[in-house]
């Protein structure tokens, strides 16, 4: 089988020496491309006092190790070819690039052997026994970033190899059995106090409901502040009946917020029959989640939530008067076109009149806005300043978008994450929407909250997007690459998509002048 360009075989540690201090002279020439490397891997809060260390740090974590020491180790220790190897498919066991996991098998049959989380992770029962018998204090101490219990919980083998089920089943038991805690969890990178659990691993992360079964059965916590969140995202219900079932509370979590996000009816009745309230989650205390923490009538006011919704969320004591950021529902109703909202909260009473720019913003929306009008910024609500973010993802939205942009709502402003509307367009897989904000020549250097620039913002979304049905991600990566934005080529190795590399190696190969 010949080498995926995602697996090249020249890295040494002099190769990786001579890329960080060509990264080192990039950045100081103010290359393009080498601002966006560093902001993508933060080695430091102030990137202008960079020594030389810090270009090895970024160098290592663009090659999936924590730090430049551990990939010396590696090197040194096991060869650079093999390290790399490793790193990949713990990376492709991790987030589910099932095509370049069994590729790298296929060429190196024993890549695991001797690494216990590794084997964990591809459920090689006869491996992990074997190991447990001859020494069971493995099954508590940490590989990397977490404990052998989290490796095979935030696996996604089972999606490339279902016929593994009982091994999986058979290792979970075997580190139980060895002194694990089914409750085990770690500290996630973008929230340090916050810990992301085996339970989460299995049910949220890697939507594999055998193993979430048997973690609840043997009495893991359903009420762990992530997996109810995140069982509403799969496209099916098992995980969530699953977690209500053993006595997981929706009171006061952003469950309800999230399965309205995708139109499920059936999820959000479930989760108010166990006891969700539309309006009980209180957004003081949640800084990190603000795109999300919002009253249940103006999250269906901003998500085009239809008749049945809205019905239900009111049967269930949702408030129509309640205002958010000083924006009453009835306003971010009208102002984001859903008139089933707000046709509601008139039959209710609880209509209150429009300002100046909640007007111009509704006949926005409404379409009947007369040209040579536009709205005054500073009088902006903040509840209406990330509008387009908010709205561009919907179908059929594309003229109401233009018509704000000519109206004066800025177009390349960033949320709270950091992310711009080109960005969450192309993340989004929406090639006409992206083109539009291309159009308006916004900021393509721009690196959000993330890390991500626009190229690595759209492969995220490539492999994260839960609504995949329409989106087209290489059209998207086209129009972003012919504005000329650069192409690290170790992005193409990390693409999890197979089609997705392969565009981007071909892209590569027709213009390496883009290529750093």
């Amino acid at each position: 089988m010949a080498l995926s360009p995602a697996f090249p075989t020249d890295i040494t540690l002099d190769s990786l020496r001579r890329d960080a201090k060509a990264l080192k002279k990039a950045h100081a020439a103010r290359a393009p491309g080498a601002l966006e490397r560093l902001k993508a891997h933060v080695p430091r809060a102030d990137l202008g006092a960079l020594k030389h260390a810090d270009f090895l740090h970024v160098i290592a974590r663009e090659h999936d190790f924590e730090s430049w020491p551990r990939l010396k180790l590696a090197a040194e220790t096991i060869g650079m070819d093999r390290a790399a190897r490793q790193q990949r498919l713990k990376v492709a066991l991790f987030h589910g690039h099932g095509w370049a996991a069994e590729q790298l098998l296929d060429e190196t049959p024993d890549l695991a052997d001797g690494l216990f989380g590794l084997q964990c992770a591809l459920y090689d029962r006869a491996a992990v026994v074997s190991a447990l018998a001859r020494d069971p204090g493995l099954a508590v101490q940490t590989f990397g970033p977490r404990r052998p219990i989290l490796h095979l919980a935030f696996s996604k083998w089972i999606k490339q190899r279902p016929d593994l089920e009982a091994d999986m089943l058979a290792v979970a038991e075997a580190l139980k059995t060895a002194g694990a805690d089914v409750n085990d969890g770690y500290a996630a990178e973008a929230a340090p106090d916050r810990a992301l659990s085996a339970l989460y691993g299995a049910l949220g992360h890697s939507d594999n409901m055998v193993l979430a079964r048997w973690f609840l059965d043997h009495r893991a916590d359903p009420n762990d502040g992530e997996s109810l969140y995140h069982a509403t995202e799969l496209g099916h219900h098992d995980g969530l009946r699953m977690l209500l079932a053993h006595g997981a509370d929706p009171k006061g979590t952003n469950a309800l917020l999230r399965a309205m996000d995708f139109d499920d009816v059936a999820a959000v009745r479930m989760l108010l029959e166990h006891g969700a309230q539309p309006d009980d989650f209180d957004d003081t205390d949640a800084v990190d989640v603000q795109p999300w923490t919002i009253p249940a009538l103006h999250h269906a006011a901003r998500r085009g939530s239809g008749v049945e919704m809205v019905a239900l969320l009111l049967e269930h004591g949702a408030d129509p008067a309640r205002p958010y950021q000083g924006v009453s529902a009835y306003s971010y109703a009208r102002v984001h076109g859903n008139r089933i909202v707000a046709d509601a909260i008139e039959e209710r009473g609880a209509a209150i009149p429009l300002t100046r720019e909640e007007k111009l913003l509704a006949q926005a929306a409404d379409g009947d806005l007369r040209p040579g009008i536009f709205i005054d910024p500073d009088k902006l609500p903040e509840a209406y300043r990330t509008i387009l973010r908010q709205i561009l993802h919907l179908p059929g939205r594309l003229d109401h978008i233009r018509r704000l942009v000519g109206l004066g709502v800025e177009y390349d402003g960033t949320d709270s994450e950091g992310l711009t509307p080109v960005q969450v367009a192309g993340w989004s897989g929406l090639p006409e929407v992206l083109e539009y904000f291309l159009s308006l020549r916004p900021d393509l250097s721009h690196v959000n909250g993330y890390g991500g620039t626009l190229l690595s913002t759209i492969i995220h979304g490539s492999e994260n997007n839960l609504q995949q049905d329409g989106r087209d991600y290489l059209a998207c990566l086209e129009l972003a690459l012919r504005q000329g934005v650069a192409l690290p080529r170790k992005m193409i190795g990390q693409a999890g998509r197979e089609d997705v590399a392969a565009f981007l190696e071909a892209w590569a190969e027709a213009h390496p002048g883009q290529v750093v």
